[in-house]
């Protein structure tokens, strides 16, 4: 089994995301298209931001990106990986190591402490029990919670907790990092805060998608793509290279 160490070292020149002429149906009684020949390319080190009004797929885009489902035609490539190509199995791995997760309700395990939590990625992938709580309390204290190692999430606050889901995300040191309305459950200042750690992470060499309703929100990333209808109506290009 690889090392989910190692992962970053393997990584080349080649773009993180490739979607080609990506179709997703669903039957619900009859065929519901809820995208219609997406092509997305995320390059390496990339910030994109997908906005779109209720319905309008991005949600179902961030699923088929982050190996939570597959295309109905076709291709949805991750860091190399055909992800309609996989069984269930081996998409829980592509998750499990080349992919970070940020979810608008946290999604932490209620009886582990913030460092458990942080460490959980790391547990799956077989690291050494004290490298994994090492690695957990170093990325607790980039997102300035060092002192709340120990405590449980109903003991933090919901920014604190979404700070915890970040360090999470970014434990195994994934190929690309998932934001799905990471601010929706919390105040306005705290969501700049939590903005602020995104962009260390963008600093830092990390690909990121972010799904978000939110204008303020997406123009933290350097493009905005715009989908309505299951269909890419435009792309806007705030900054940095595409």
């Amino acid at each position: 089994m690889e090392d989910a160490k190692g992962i970053e070292n393997a990584r080349g020149p080649d773009p993180v995301v490739v979607l080609a002429d990506v179709r997703k149906e669903y039957d619900l009684g009859g065929t519901v298209t809820a995208l219609d020949g997406i092509d997305l390319t995320l390059p390496a080190g990339s910030y994109t931001a997908i906005v779109g009004p209720s319905g309008s797929g991005k949600s179902t885009l961030l699923n088929l990106i982050g190996a939570l489902d597959t295309p109905t035609s076709g291709t949805v490539t991750v860091n190399g990986t055909d992800v309609g190509g996989l069984s269930e199995r081996g998409r829980a791995r592509l998750r499990g190591t080349e992919i970070g997760f940020v979810f608008q309700t946290f999604n932490l395990m209620p009886r582990l402490t913030a460092v458990e939590n942080v460490e959980l990625p790391l547990v799956f992938a077989e690291w050494d029990r004290r490298e994994r709580a090492e690695r957990a309390r170093t990325l607790l204290e980039r997102v300035g919670l060092g002192d709340r190692l120990d405590h449980l999430p109903q003991e933090l606050s919901g920014g604190q907790r979404q700070r915890v889901a970040i360090a999470r995300a970014l434990a195994a040191d994934p190929a690309l990092l998932l934001a799905d309305e990471p601010t929706g459950n919390v105040d306005t200042d705290t969501g700049e805060e939590i903005m602020s750690l995104f962009a260390d992470a963008h600093d830092r060499g990390n690909t990121i998608l972010l799904v978000t309703h939110e204008r303020r929100i997406a123009e933290h990333a350097d493009r905005i793509v715009h989908v309505r209808d299951g269909v890419r109506e435009r792309t806007e290009h705030l900054g940095g290279d595409d």
